[in-house]
């Protein structure tokens, strides 16, 4: 019986972790403490980033990812001025930063997002609805970063495939190389072989002139 607890303890706390959702938190964007909705999703950085860069792209608008070494902002993607219908009718900048939580939690990811009218944090003005809006926006984007995690693994099983591949390749490659070598070899050896008949048949034919050599030594003596 305790075992069934176990096990069902564990569902819940898997199901608890895959299934996060949106909070309010804060995050620091152009030197500022800013007003945010976050949530933790258990999926790398990159296919999270990947998840909601193209969903938000596939609605007509554009990122643009804040760069540079001394860019204390460095990290962010901004897009301006842009508008997702499932959070406001209206057109808003959205400032989104995709963290790992720790180099040892590498699938382990909090998303941060900002929303800002004419320089403005919006959250603090929006009503109950307009929060549980973003809030559902990031809760349902969990299909999304699944695909994208998804396309993260072929991408990788296709390197991993193509590394197999070319690693095949160079010993077929070497095979022929040591295939003319041998054949090289082969031809070398025949012949060698062929040599060392006809050096000792030369070597008989010395000896017998060495002999009669000799016997005509013996017959003036």
């Amino acid at each position: 019986m305790k075992r069934i607890y176990l096990f069902l303890g564990s569902i819940f706390i898997f199901s608890t972790l895959a299934f996060s959702q949106a909070y309010e938190g804060n995050i620091e964007y152009n030197k500022k403490k800013q007003q945010a909705i976050q949530i933790d999703y258990s999926y790398s950085q990159e296919a999270v980033e990947n998840a909601i860069v193209q969903k938000i792209e596939k609605m007509g608008n554009k990122a643009k990812e804040e760069k540079g070494m001394f860019n204390k902002n460095k990290g962010f993607i901004v897009f301006k001025n842009a508008l997702i219908i499932d959070i406001s009718d209206n057109g808003m900048d959205y400032i989104i930063k995709v963290d790992r939580k720790s180099r040892k939690e590498k699938d382990e990811t909090t998303l941060y997002l900002i929303m800002s009218k004419d320089d403005v944090n919006a959250l603090s003005a929006m009503d109950a609805t307009g929060v549980g809006k973003a809030k559902s926006f990031l809760n349902n984007l969990l299909p999304d970063i699944e695909e994208a995690d998804l396309e993260l693994q072929i991408k990788a099983q296709d390197e991993t495939v193509a590394k197999a591949q070319k690693k095949y390749e160079t010993l077929r490659d070497d095979q022929q190389s040591l295939e003319k070598k041998i054949k090289g070899l082969q031809s070398d050896l025949e012949k060698n072989i062929k040599d060392q008949e006809k050096q000792q048949n030369e070597i008989e034919n010395q000896k017998q002139v060495l002999e009669l050599l000799k016997g005509k030594r013996k017959a003036t003596q």
